[in-house]
């Protein structure tokens, strides 16, 4: 294939990027200082159209020898091979929320999740600028932002030694991209911001957060960044970071403009900026300033704010809120998360303890990849017959937000009590019996404890749902507000401007039954 002919295909495919407005998960850090308890806090929602489900993954063992295979499909919308690196000998315990479906991104991919070293990580998008995207490699090669998360799960001890996995990944692999993507990576004393930029020429750029900062991505990003930056604790990134920026004549050094990694790597269309993008209904600032408004923060207020309905709608496939803290036992390490976005859903407490996750939480066919084009493998029978937590507060979303004026105050009551509930039980005996038999040497029944109740937990929060779900139906149909499609296009074709949610309008200060 000619360079013209390369340039052509890569060009066509950022238009469609562009087109598709590839938009994914939201995270918010939370640095310690800023906490009641002095934990590093860290939370949010993967934006996929696709299955979600909760998965455990054990501390596994491999031969010298052993490989992974990486990267996209030919199907990816910038196309690529897939190829093998190395495998670590041993990787680490972790729990996440796997998902099934980006286009040539081959299924079960993960935002990332939280492992038993208390090292949580996320992946965010962050389109970089036009040209560099162009430049992508056709087909390209690399390690894509699902297996980058993944792997610093499987191999990181601290977010430090997590941004130094992705940046030697980087370096000799590069990453199979989709046209740009973040990472936060924390642990108890620091969060991290890994930048990986298109173009297939192995350019990223870290940021350290510290005791004192908040940050929003939504997309990730970078701001000033050290032209020395080799000679800084606070800062990582690619030998020819700058270099290179120089070279294409993105930046110059003798001029006035600050070396800045938003205006130089970034997508700055429509003058939008590192903080005020204008994504959604909140910019990145306004989440930011929102979020600082509540400090001192807790689980509680981070779940407030999280589940606020200018940011969570149908496109959040879930939630996930964590505290890190020092001297916590791996079993100890406790993750909330929310089976749908939290708007619609509550948050049930996960320790890595737990021996395993209940079938109705786990990989079902519902938005699953191609689900339709083919009968079940009789191996999931029995998981598939089992109900899907998913599904059932999906039912909620939907008929909360057809009338959200009557029925989002309601909902949302019912589900912070249900947290609540769970965080008088979790101080009271739950985290206090479970830390005394790990004390006296009974692992194995502290984890039976913790595995009973997070299993207990969920299935008291599918009973709820249900009840929630057939009140709000019967309350719809018995009082004459059901309504019949009036077409037969099931999905919105793609454009996005017909999510379910219970905001609308562009005003993010004015609900939706201020609105109407």
């Amino acid at each position: 294939m000619s360079l013209a002919m390369r340039y052509s295909t890569a060009t066509l495919s950022l238009l469609l990027l562009r087109t598709v407005a590839v938009k994914a998960s939201y995270c918010f850090y939370v640095g310690k200082n800023l906490t009641v308890d002095g934990s590093v806090m860290v939370a949010g929602t993967g934006e996929e159209v696709s299955g979600h489900w909760l998965q455990l993954f054990s501390a596994q063992d491999y031969p010298p020898n052993a490989t992974l295979s990486v990267g996209v499909t030919e199907d990816a919308a910038l196309p690529g091979k897939r190829i093998q690196i190395p495998q670590a000998q041993h990787t680490y315990r972790y729990l996440s929320m796997e998902y099934s479906d980006f286009e040539g991104f081959p299924a079960p991919l993960t935002n990332g999740g939280l492992n038993e070293h208390g090292v949580y990580v996320r992946d965010v998008w962050a389109q970089n600028r036009e040209e560099l995207v162009a430049m992508t490699p056709n087909p390209q090669a690399g390690v894509n932002y699902g297996e980058l998360a993944r792997i610093v799960m499987e191999r990181a001890r601290t977010a430090r030694e997590g941004v130094e996995i992705i940046g030697r990944l980087m370096d000799e692999y590069g990453e199979a991209t989709y046209g740009g993507n973040t990472h936060l990576i924390a642990d108890k004393d620091e969060g991290w911001v890994v930048w990986e930029f298109a173009g297939g020429k192995h350019l990223w750029a870290a940021e350290r957060l510290g005791d004192n900062d908040i940050r929003v991505l939504y997309p990730g990003y970078i701001e000033d960044f050290p032209v020395n930056f080799a000679n800084s604790s606070n800062y990582m990134g690619a030998p020819h970071l700058v270099e290179f920026a120089i070279q294409q004549g993105w930046w110059d050094p003798q001029g006035n403009r600050s070396f800045n990694i938003w205006e130089v790597y970034g997508d700055t269309n429509n003058n939008a900026t590192a903080r005020n993008g204008g994504y959604k209904y909140m910019s990145q600032a306004e989440l930011e300033d929102a979020t600082r408004a509540m400090i001192p923060l807790n689980e509680k207020k981070l779940m407030e704010r999280h589940r606020d309905i200018r940011i969570a709608d149908d496109q959040s496939g879930y939630g996930q809120v964590v505290s890190l803290h020092e001297g916590i036992d791996p079993d100890m390490r406790r993750l909330w998360v929310a089976s749908t976005g939290a708007v619609a859903a509550p948050f049930v407490p996960w320790w890595l303890g737990v021996q395993s996750i209940p079938p109705e939480a786990g990989l079902h066919r519902y938005l699953y990849d191609q689900a339709s084009s083919e009968f079940l493998n009789t191996d999931y029978q029995y998981q598939e017959a089992s109900e899907f937590v998913f599904r059932i507060f999906k039912r909620v979303l939907y008929y909360m937000c057809s009338n959200p004026h009557e029925y989002h105050p309601i909902v949302t009551e019912m589900l912070v009590g249900f947290e609540n509930q769970s965080f008088i039980e979790i101080e009271a005996w739950v985290e206090r019996g479970a830390q005394v038999l790990i004390d006296n040497d009974e692992r194995d029944s502290a984890r039976e404890l913790l595995t009973y109740y997070s299993h207990s937990r969920l299935y008291k929060a599918m009973e709820i749902g249900k009840t929630i779900a057939a009140a709000l139906e019967s309350h719809v149909k018995l009082t004459g507000h059901w309504k019949t499609p009036r077409g037969d296009l099931i999905n919105d074709g793609g454009s996005g401007n017909a999510t379910v949610t219970c905001l609308v309008g562009l005003n993010p200060d004015r609900p939706k039954w201020d609105q109407d």
